[in-house]
């Protein structure tokens, strides 16, 4: 180990595979990070970091600050989004995005008013003191996601790893051919990387703060030097040779600290928080200063920029005004890359702004990056194997995802490549094996969508069926309960026993009286009815009564508003009912007295 009473240099292990592709960085790091100027529109997508899509807060023709929030994040994997100047909102609408598959996503519009009036804001110069959740939530609050190019909202990462951690991996490799930005930042903003790393070594409980960076970066390597000895902060140094992809994050574990991540594995696993450069540097000014992510530090570089460089600019930036920016000559450009020669895309749309990801803009000439020719089928020369820094069989793999054999491209582990396109650089029959592996791999997500649909289709069906059975139990039990309740008040309304008879054959009597007194009966039968007639009329006349009785006791229960509308006809059925079975006991009287 050697190194000063702060910064020590320790000794470094090495990862499988990996290439060595020219490097093309002295286009665009020899000059200090330029200020592009305030673009007239800034469109903000509000889906670019990984997880759910901010929502907006804003509406068309509201004025709002620089710093303002004007998407909010929606769920727990997911990014604020701010405005990156003071202005008005201009639209909400679908736009350009730069993604290699063309397609527009919704964003807002911020039309800038050219003041830059910021917000109020609130500094904390004793962060410590307001303890590590709020820390966090401050955090998640500015926006702030991974700057390195997986755009991972920051806070999670944070959330996820306060349990044993011993070490916060820098990750200052920046290993991608022509991009800069890191190098440029280490350079010139040294002393906020380390006091953003000061602020996540805290919430996260890491007692080791440990650098890896590739040996072609001298001059940064003296300034992080310098801002430890500066800032009195103990940190290790790993300096890791020139190799791609050695700031993959977990080939750069594999290199600095001798283990192995496994594939369906974390960092945090292991006890190891990583973090890129950039990401640390605006910690610390969301933290300290109350600073959201609205600008980033972006490579402009390739033979058809006329001065490449590092641009500060700001989220919503147009591509193409930054291009204009930097002297692209586009009759000279083949095309516009986002992000590096190995892993970037080809930007479908230049009006497609710069997001929290862009670190690099790359503009080559047809000479410098020719087109991909024709393929040529596999010659089984192994050589992609040997380049895999994730020790996997590319060739096995290509042969699973062109059969579309999604089974066996799974045991293979094609979920553990990581795109990095070391096997297709060094193929010698030009065949784009990446592409290959991305289509298998958005098969195989497609398939699992589909088997998760279909599964949350039958739990669905399933909690119908259980629910609709159990809304008919419940509907028996009340019938049953109603049914029950009804028969008890017939039992106490038609004397079905007991003081119920008695009062049945009083009321009977009085009919007999007013019969007797020649008085009128309602609903009496016939006189020439024979005395089995007579019968057969009250048992109808009484089951009519009881049925409406019945009905009357639900009511009761269930239906008051019709209460009164059966009380009437129940009182008239049942006088039916008495005056029947009067004519019918006295026309058995009269028979019983014949001789």
């Amino acid at each position: 180990m050697r190194g000063s009473q702060y910064i020590k240099v320790i000794d470094i292990g090495s990862f499988p595979g990996g290439i060595h592709p020219a490097q093309h960085k002295g286009e665009s790091n020899t000059t200090p990070i330029a200020t592009l100027p305030l673009p007239d529109r800034l469109w903000l997508p509000l889906s670019m970091h990984m997880g759910a899509a901010a929502e907006p807060n804003v509406q068309i023709g509201q004025h709002v600050l620089k710093g303002d929030l004007i998407a909010a994040a929606a769920g727990r994997v997911s990014a604020n989004i701010h405005a990156p100047t003071s202005g008005t909102i201009g639209a909400i609408e679908a736009h350009a995005f730069a993604h290699d598959s063309g397609f527009s996503q919704p964003a807002i519009a911020l039309d800038s008013d050219g003041l830059e009036q910021w917000r109020p804001q609130q500094a904390w110069s004793d962060w410590r003191s307001k303890g590590t959740e709020a820390v966090i939530e401050r955090i998640r609050a500015g926006g702030v996601t991974g700057l390195g190019g997986a755009g991972f909202p920051t806070d999670v990462k944070y959330r996820n790893s306060q349990a044993q951690i011993h070490t916060l991996l820098i990750n200052a490799a920046e290993c991608e051919p022509y991009i800069t930005a890191d190098d440029r930042l280490m350079r010139e903003q040294a002393e906020d990387i380390l006091r953003g790393a000061q602020i996540c070594q805290w919430l996260v409980g890491a007692k080791t703060i440990l650098i890896g960076i590739e040996d072609n970066k001298p001059e940064a390597m003296a300034a992080l030097k310098a801002a430890a000895e500066q800032l009195q902060l103990a940190i290790e140094l790993a300096v890791v040779p020139t190799k791609y992809p050695s700031g993959g994050e977990k080939q750069l574990i594999q290199l600095v600290l001798g283990v192995e991540v496994p594939h369906a594995g974390l960092p945090s696993d292991l006890g190891i928080v990583c973090q890129n450069v950039g990401t640390l540097a605006q910690v610390y000014r969301t933290v300290v200063f109350d600073e959201p992510l609205i600008a980033r530090v972006t490579t402009v570089t390739g033979a058809a920029v006329a001065q490449p460089g590092n641009y500060q600019v700001l989220i919503g930036t147009p591509i193409e005004e930054l291009l204009q920016h930097a002297g692209v000559q586009m009759a000279k450009a083949d095309r516009v890359i986002m992000g590096g020669p190995m892993m970037g895309f080809a930007v479908p749309d230049l009006q497609a702004p710069v997001v929290k990801a862009t670190n690099c803009l790359l503009v080559p000439t047809k000479k410098e990056l020719p087109p991909a020719l024709p393929d040529n089928p596999c010659i089984r020369c192994g050589l992609c194997e040997q380049s895999c820094p994730v020790s996997l069989l590319p060739q096995q793999m290509l042969w699973a995802a062109k059969n579309r054999q999604l089974d066996a491209a799974q045991l293979h582990s094609l979920d553990a490549c990581i795109e990095c396109g070391a096997c297709a650089y060094v193929c010698p029959s030009r065949i784009p094996l990446v592409q290959y592996f991305r289509y298998a791999k958005g098969e195989i997500r497609q398939e699992n969508e589909a088997t998760r649909n279909a599964e949350r289709a039958r739990i669905r069906f399933e909690n119908r069926q259980n629910r609709l059975e159990r809304e008919q139990a419940e509907k028996e039990a009340k019938r049953q309960l109603r049914a029950a309740t009804a028969a008890k008040a017939l039992a106490a309304k038609t004397g079905a026993e007991g003081q119920a008879g008695s009062e049945t054959n009083e009321l009977i009597a009085a009919t007999l009286e007013r019969v007797a007194a020649k008085k009128p009966l309602v609903g009496a039968p016939p006189a020439s009815l024979s005395l089995e007639e007579l019968a057969a009329a009250a048992q109808a006349s009484q089951a009519k009564f009881a049925s409406a009785a019945a009905r009357l006791a639900e009511a009761e229960v269930n239906a008051p508003d019709m209460v009164n509308a059966l009380q009437r006809a129940t009182g008239k059925l049942e006088e039916k009912y008495l005056s029947t079975e009067a004519a019918y006991q006295t026309a058995r009287a009269a028979a019983d007295t014949q001789p």
